[in-house]
Protein backbone atom coordinates (compact mmCIF):
# COMPACT_ATOMS: atom_id res chain seq x y z
CA UNK A 1 0.00 0.00 0.00
CA UNK A 2 0.95 3.49 -1.02
CA UNK A 3 2.04 5.41 1.73
CA UNK A 4 -0.68 8.90 2.36
CA UNK A 5 1.45 12.25 3.04
CA UNK A 6 -0.03 14.94 4.01
CA UNK A 7 1.39 18.43 2.85
CA UNK A 8 0.22 20.93 5.81
CA UNK A 9 1.35 23.18 8.97
CA UNK A 10 0.03 22.82 12.17
CA UNK A 11 -1.69 25.82 12.84
CA UNK A 12 -3.98 25.60 9.70
CA UNK A 13 -7.31 24.60 10.24
CA UNK A 14 -8.10 22.97 7.03
CA UNK A 15 -5.01 21.17 7.90
CA UNK A 16 -6.65 19.88 11.18
CA UNK A 17 -9.66 18.71 9.81
CA UNK A 18 -7.66 16.21 8.18
CA UNK A 19 -5.46 15.19 10.56
CA UNK A 20 -8.80 14.59 12.40
CA UNK A 21 -10.38 12.42 9.79
CA UNK A 22 -6.77 10.54 9.96
CA UNK A 23 -7.14 10.03 13.25
CA UNK A 24 -10.54 8.91 13.22
CA UNK A 25 -9.97 6.50 10.61
CA UNK A 26 -6.59 5.18 12.28
CA UNK A 27 -4.59 5.96 9.76
CA UNK A 28 -0.61 5.70 9.54
CA UNK A 29 0.21 8.70 7.77
CA UNK A 30 3.76 10.68 6.66
CA UNK A 31 4.00 14.69 7.57
CA UNK A 32 5.47 16.96 5.44
CA UNK A 33 5.51 20.50 7.18
CA UNK A 34 5.15 23.58 4.49
CA UNK A 35 5.41 27.25 4.65
CA UNK A 36 2.35 28.58 5.70
CA UNK A 37 2.86 31.23 3.03
CA UNK A 38 3.57 31.54 -0.35
CA UNK A 39 6.50 31.15 -1.79
CA UNK A 40 6.10 27.13 -1.51
CA UNK A 41 8.45 25.71 -4.03
CA UNK A 42 8.56 21.99 -2.36
CA UNK A 43 4.41 22.02 -2.88
CA UNK A 44 4.16 23.79 -6.14
CA UNK A 45 6.70 20.76 -7.83
CA UNK A 46 3.79 18.64 -6.63
CA UNK A 47 0.52 20.75 -7.98
CA UNK A 48 1.71 22.65 -10.39
CA UNK A 49 0.53 26.09 -8.50
CA UNK A 50 -2.34 25.42 -6.29
CA UNK A 51 -1.53 27.03 -2.97
CA UNK A 52 -4.13 25.96 -0.36
CA UNK A 53 -3.57 24.19 2.65
CA UNK A 54 -3.32 20.66 3.00
CA UNK A 55 -2.58 18.80 0.05
CA UNK A 56 -2.63 15.11 0.13
CA UNK A 57 0.14 13.00 -1.72
CA UNK A 58 0.04 9.05 -2.38
CA UNK A 59 2.57 8.16 -4.42
CA UNK A 60 2.39 10.22 -7.78
CA UNK A 61 -1.35 11.20 -7.28
CA UNK A 62 -1.95 14.64 -5.50
CA UNK A 63 -5.07 15.40 -3.96
CA UNK A 64 -5.90 19.22 -3.70
CA UNK A 65 -8.99 20.67 -1.01
CA UNK A 66 -10.26 18.78 1.91
CA UNK A 67 -13.42 17.62 0.76
CA UNK A 68 -11.82 15.77 -1.93
CA UNK A 69 -9.23 14.26 0.22
CA UNK A 70 -11.96 12.99 2.66
CA UNK A 71 -13.41 10.70 -0.02
CA UNK A 72 -9.59 9.43 -0.98
CA UNK A 73 -9.67 8.50 2.45
CA UNK A 74 -12.76 6.98 2.10
CA UNK A 75 -11.16 5.12 -0.38
CA UNK A 76 -8.54 4.19 1.41
CA UNK A 77 -10.42 2.37 4.25
CA UNK A 78 -14.18 2.48 4.00
CA UNK A 79 -15.15 1.89 7.69
CA UNK A 80 -15.48 4.18 9.43
CA UNK A 81 -17.57 5.81 6.77
CA UNK A 82 -17.41 9.17 6.97
CA UNK A 83 -20.04 9.06 3.93
CA UNK A 84 -22.09 6.48 4.92
CA UNK A 85 -24.37 5.93 1.64
CA UNK A 86 -27.77 6.96 3.01
CA UNK A 87 -26.54 10.57 4.45
CA UNK A 88 -24.07 11.49 1.57
CA UNK A 89 -26.36 14.08 0.08
CA UNK A 90 -26.95 15.66 3.51
CA UNK A 91 -23.37 15.09 5.13
CA UNK A 92 -21.66 16.79 2.27
CA UNK A 93 -24.57 19.69 1.93
CA UNK A 94 -23.56 20.23 5.88
CA UNK A 95 -19.76 20.43 4.94
CA UNK A 96 -20.37 22.85 2.16
CA UNK A 97 -22.15 25.50 4.56
CA UNK A 98 -19.79 25.01 7.13
CA UNK A 99 -16.83 25.87 4.36
CA UNK A 100 -19.11 28.71 3.00
CA UNK A 101 -20.99 29.96 5.43
CA UNK A 102 -19.07 29.36 9.40
CA UNK A 103 -15.76 29.01 7.94
CA UNK A 104 -15.02 32.79 6.87
CA UNK A 105 -17.10 33.96 10.25
CA UNK A 106 -14.53 31.90 12.20
CA UNK A 107 -11.74 33.99 10.12
CA UNK A 108 -13.51 37.05 10.61
CA UNK A 109 -13.61 36.72 14.37
CA UNK A 110 -10.00 35.09 14.79
CA UNK A 111 -8.36 37.96 13.22
CA UNK A 112 -10.62 40.92 14.93
CA UNK A 113 -7.80 43.10 16.13
CA UNK A 114 -8.39 41.74 20.24
CA UNK A 115 -7.39 38.36 19.55
CA UNK A 116 -4.72 39.03 16.28
CA UNK A 117 -2.88 40.63 18.31
CA UNK A 118 -2.67 37.47 20.62
CA UNK A 119 -1.63 35.08 17.81
CA UNK A 120 0.76 37.76 16.16
CA UNK A 121 2.43 37.82 19.19
CA UNK A 122 5.46 35.83 18.00
CA UNK A 123 5.41 37.70 15.06
CA UNK A 124 7.78 40.89 14.38
CA UNK A 125 6.59 43.93 12.23
CA UNK A 126 7.87 42.67 8.88
CA UNK A 127 6.75 38.95 9.82
CA UNK A 128 3.03 40.08 10.48
CA UNK A 129 3.18 42.56 7.36
CA UNK A 130 4.00 40.04 5.08
CA UNK A 131 1.25 37.39 6.55
CA UNK A 132 -1.23 39.62 5.96
CA UNK A 133 -0.23 40.89 1.91
CA UNK A 134 -0.06 36.62 1.42
CA UNK A 135 -3.50 36.31 3.11
CA UNK A 136 -5.09 39.56 1.13
CA UNK A 137 -3.24 37.87 -2.11
CA UNK A 138 -4.83 34.58 -0.55
CA UNK A 139 -8.54 36.23 -0.93
CA UNK A 140 -7.68 38.17 -4.10
CA UNK A 141 -9.66 37.56 -7.39
CA UNK A 142 -12.48 34.61 -6.09
CA UNK A 143 -15.81 34.44 -5.21
CA UNK A 144 -15.23 34.52 -1.02
CA UNK A 145 -15.91 37.89 0.56
CA UNK A 146 -14.08 39.24 3.68
CA UNK A 147 -16.91 39.21 6.81
CA UNK A 148 -16.87 42.48 8.81
CA UNK A 149 -16.31 41.05 12.71
CA UNK A 150 -19.11 43.62 14.28
CA UNK A 151 -21.60 41.93 12.04
CA UNK A 152 -20.24 38.58 12.70
CA UNK A 153 -20.86 39.01 16.42
CA UNK A 154 -24.45 39.72 15.58
CA UNK A 155 -25.16 36.79 13.38
CA UNK A 156 -23.40 34.55 15.61
CA UNK A 157 -25.60 33.70 18.33
CA UNK A 158 -28.09 32.55 15.63
CA UNK A 159 -25.70 29.78 13.89
CA UNK A 160 -24.75 28.40 17.55
CA UNK A 161 -28.08 28.66 18.86
CA UNK A 162 -29.37 25.96 16.34
CA UNK A 163 -25.97 23.77 16.48
CA UNK A 164 -27.21 23.55 20.45
CA UNK A 165 -30.34 22.88 19.74
CA UNK A 166 -29.54 20.02 16.93
CA UNK A 167 -26.87 18.50 19.43
CA UNK A 168 -29.10 18.60 22.25
CA UNK A 169 -31.80 16.32 20.50
CA UNK A 170 -29.15 14.60 18.74
CA UNK A 171 -29.44 10.49 19.12
CA UNK A 172 -26.16 9.69 19.64
CA UNK A 173 -22.67 11.91 20.54
CA UNK A 174 -22.06 13.38 16.92
CA UNK A 175 -24.23 15.94 14.18
CA UNK A 176 -26.16 13.07 12.59
CA UNK A 177 -26.11 10.48 15.41
CA UNK A 178 -22.70 8.25 14.65
CA UNK A 179 -19.39 10.63 13.14
CA UNK A 180 -18.92 11.57 9.99
CA UNK A 181 -17.44 13.95 7.76
CA UNK A 182 -19.84 16.69 8.54
CA UNK A 183 -18.55 16.74 12.24
CA UNK A 184 -15.03 17.06 11.12
CA UNK A 185 -16.29 19.96 8.34
CA UNK A 186 -17.41 22.07 11.55
CA UNK A 187 -15.09 21.13 14.23
CA UNK A 188 -12.07 22.67 12.16
CA UNK A 189 -13.86 25.88 12.60
CA UNK A 190 -14.22 25.79 16.48
CA UNK A 191 -10.79 24.53 16.91
CA UNK A 192 -9.93 27.65 15.10
CA UNK A 193 -12.06 29.60 17.63
CA UNK A 194 -10.59 27.74 20.46
CA UNK A 195 -6.85 29.43 19.76
CA UNK A 196 -7.14 32.30 21.51
CA UNK A 197 -9.04 33.41 24.90
CA UNK A 198 -10.56 36.35 22.99
CA UNK A 199 -12.31 33.88 20.61
CA UNK A 200 -12.93 30.54 22.69
CA UNK A 201 -16.26 31.23 24.78
CA UNK A 202 -17.84 31.51 21.13
CA UNK A 203 -17.16 27.88 21.84
CA UNK A 204 -17.12 27.70 24.82
CA UNK A 205 -20.29 29.42 26.27
CA UNK A 206 -22.49 26.49 24.36
CA UNK A 207 -21.95 23.39 26.41
CA UNK A 208 -23.62 20.89 24.15
CA UNK A 209 -21.09 22.38 21.20
CA UNK A 210 -18.33 22.54 23.57
CA UNK A 211 -18.80 18.92 24.70
CA UNK A 212 -19.00 17.74 20.95
CA UNK A 213 -16.30 19.48 19.91
CA UNK A 214 -14.33 17.50 22.70
CA UNK A 215 -15.69 14.28 21.51
CA UNK A 216 -14.48 14.95 17.62
CA UNK A 217 -10.70 16.52 18.65
CA UNK A 218 -11.06 12.96 20.91
CA UNK A 219 -10.01 11.08 17.82
CA UNK A 220 -6.63 12.56 17.03
CA UNK A 221 -4.47 12.69 14.28
CA UNK A 222 -3.93 8.50 13.69
CA UNK A 223 0.01 7.43 13.23
CA UNK A 224 1.84 10.39 12.10
CA UNK A 225 5.76 10.31 10.77
CA UNK A 226 8.27 13.20 9.86
CA UNK A 227 9.21 12.67 6.22
CA UNK A 228 11.47 16.05 4.44
CA UNK A 229 9.57 17.78 1.26
CA UNK A 230 12.71 16.54 -0.45
CA UNK A 231 11.80 13.01 0.08
CA UNK A 232 8.08 13.51 -0.63
CA UNK A 233 9.10 15.04 -3.87
CA UNK A 234 11.51 12.12 -5.07
CA UNK A 235 8.49 9.60 -3.88
CA UNK A 236 6.58 10.87 -6.48
CA UNK A 237 9.02 10.66 -9.00
CA UNK A 238 9.56 6.92 -8.26
CA UNK A 239 5.98 6.69 -8.58
CA UNK A 240 3.38 6.01 -11.52
CA UNK A 241 -0.32 7.43 -10.80
CA UNK A 242 -2.67 5.28 -10.11
CA UNK A 243 -4.76 3.97 -12.61
CA UNK A 244 -8.01 6.29 -13.38
CA UNK A 245 -11.11 5.58 -12.07
CA UNK A 246 -13.58 3.75 -14.22
CA UNK A 247 -16.83 6.66 -14.08
CA UNK A 248 -15.59 9.02 -16.12
CA UNK A 249 -18.06 11.10 -17.59
CA UNK A 250 -18.69 13.23 -20.92
CA UNK A 251 -18.04 17.09 -19.25
CA UNK A 252 -20.79 19.78 -19.97
CA UNK A 253 -17.49 22.03 -21.32
CA UNK A 254 -16.83 19.97 -24.07
CA UNK A 255 -13.51 19.34 -23.26
CA UNK A 256 -12.01 15.46 -23.39
CA UNK A 257 -8.80 13.97 -22.42
CA UNK A 258 -5.81 15.07 -24.24
CA UNK A 259 -7.59 18.36 -23.97
CA UNK A 260 -4.53 21.19 -22.40
CA UNK A 261 -6.67 22.72 -19.51
CA UNK A 262 -6.55 24.32 -16.84
CA UNK A 263 -8.30 24.16 -12.93
CA UNK A 264 -8.74 26.91 -10.04
CA UNK A 265 -10.83 27.22 -7.11
CA UNK A 266 -13.66 30.17 -7.52
CA UNK A 267 -13.46 31.25 -4.09
CA UNK A 268 -9.97 32.17 -3.11
CA UNK A 269 -6.30 30.55 -3.73
CA UNK A 270 -7.38 30.73 -7.15
CA UNK A 271 -4.13 30.21 -8.96
CA UNK A 272 -4.45 27.65 -12.03
CA UNK A 273 -3.19 24.93 -12.32
CA UNK A 274 -2.22 23.85 -16.23
CA UNK A 275 -2.16 20.55 -17.23
CA UNK A 276 -3.31 17.79 -19.22
CA UNK A 277 -6.83 16.86 -18.67
CA UNK A 278 -6.58 12.26 -17.90
CA UNK A 279 -10.19 12.32 -16.55
CA UNK A 280 -13.59 13.74 -15.18
CA UNK A 281 -15.76 12.00 -13.32
CA UNK A 282 -18.70 13.01 -11.03
CA UNK A 283 -16.99 14.31 -8.05
CA UNK A 284 -13.22 15.17 -9.36
CA UNK A 285 -10.77 16.45 -12.21
CA UNK A 286 -7.86 15.00 -13.02
CA UNK A 287 -4.88 16.45 -14.95
CA UNK A 288 -1.46 15.03 -15.92
CA UNK A 289 1.66 17.53 -15.85
CA UNK A 290 5.25 16.92 -15.76
CA UNK A 291 7.57 18.84 -13.24
CA UNK A 292 11.35 18.49 -13.57
CA UNK A 293 11.83 17.54 -10.24
CA UNK A 294 8.31 15.55 -9.16
CA UNK A 295 8.33 13.89 -12.83
CA UNK A 296 4.93 12.65 -14.01
CA UNK A 297 2.47 13.21 -11.51
CA UNK A 298 -1.69 13.40 -11.52
CA UNK A 299 -2.97 16.48 -9.59
CA UNK A 300 -6.45 15.72 -8.37
CA UNK A 301 -9.68 18.36 -7.86
CA UNK A 302 -13.39 18.39 -6.75
CA UNK A 303 -15.35 18.86 -9.15
CA UNK A 304 -17.40 21.14 -7.01
CA UNK A 305 -15.86 24.74 -5.88
CA UNK A 306 -13.59 24.50 -9.21
CA UNK A 307 -13.44 25.70 -12.61
CA UNK A 308 -12.18 23.74 -15.95
CA UNK A 309 -11.26 25.75 -18.89
CA UNK A 310 -8.70 25.34 -22.26
CA UNK A 311 -5.56 26.37 -21.64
Amino acid sequence: MTELILHHYPASPYAEKTRLMLGFKGLSWRSVTIPPMMPKPDLTALTGGYRKTPVLQVGADIYCDTALIARRLEAEKAQPALFPAELDAVVSAFGTWASQVVFPRAVALVFQPESAAIRFARFNDEQRQAFLADRAKLFSGGSAQRQNAEQVKHEWPALLARLERQLSHADGDFLFGAPTYADFALAHCMWFLKGTPVTAPMVDSYPHTSAWLGRVLGFGHGAPSELSSAEAIEIARAAAPAALPLDALDDASGLKPGDAVQVAATDYGVEAVVGELVFSGTEQIILKREDERAGVVHVHFPRLGFSLQPA
